[in-house]
C-alpha cells in the first residue's frame, strides 16, 4: 500500500514546522497570560496575619464557625494588612465581624460552617504568601 496524498502533506507540514522551530516540533508561541482575581469586599477584608495566628484561626473556624474570623477582625485592629488599603481600619474590622456573623447565622444549614472552613483556609494561604514574600497585586 502506498501512502496517501494526505499523509504526505501532513508529513511535509510537520517537517516544515520542525525546521522552522529549532527547539523541535513544539507549536507553543510563548505567550504569557496573566489572570487577576477580583475579590469582593468581604474576601478582600481577610487580613494577612502571621502564619501561626492564621492556623489558629483556621482551627477555630473548623470547630466553632465564625470564631476564627471574629479573632481575625481584631488582627486588623492590631495592624494586619488587607487588600482594602483605601478603606479605614474600622470599616475593615466591621467587614470581618459581618463575615463572622454570616458564618455563625448560616452554620445551622451547614453553609456557614463550610464558608468558615474556606475562610480559614484563605487566611492560611494569605499568611503563607506573606511568609514567602510573594508580592500581591491589588
Amino acid at each position: 500500500m502506498e501512502p496517501s496524498h494526505k499523509d504526505a502533506e501532513t508529513a511535509a507540514a510537520a517537517a516544515a514546522v520542525a525546521a522552522a522551530d529549532p527547539r523541535g516540533a513544539s507549536s507553543s508561541s510563548g505567550v504569557v497570560v496573566q489572570v487577576r482575581e477580583k475579590k469582593g469586599p468581604l474576601r478582600a477584608a481577610i487580613p494577612y496575619m502571621p502564619f501561626p495566628v492564621a492556623v489558629i484561626c483556621l482551627f477555630l473556624n473548623t470547630f466553632v464557625p465564625g470564631l476564627g474570623t471574629f479573632v481575625s477582625a481584631f488582627a486588623v485592629l492590631c495592624g494586619a494588612r488587607t487588600d482594602l488599603p483605601d478603606r479605614h481600619v474600622c470599616c475593615v474590622f466591621w467587614l470581618n465581624v459581618a463575615a463572622a456573623l454570616i458564618q455563625v447565622l448560616t452554620a445551622i444549614v451547614m453553609v456557614g460552617w463550610i464558608m468558615s472552613i474556606f475562610w480559614g483556609m484563605d487566611m492560611v494561604i494569605l499568611a503563607s504568601y506573606k511568609e514567602q514574600g510573594v508580592p500581591q497585586q491589588l
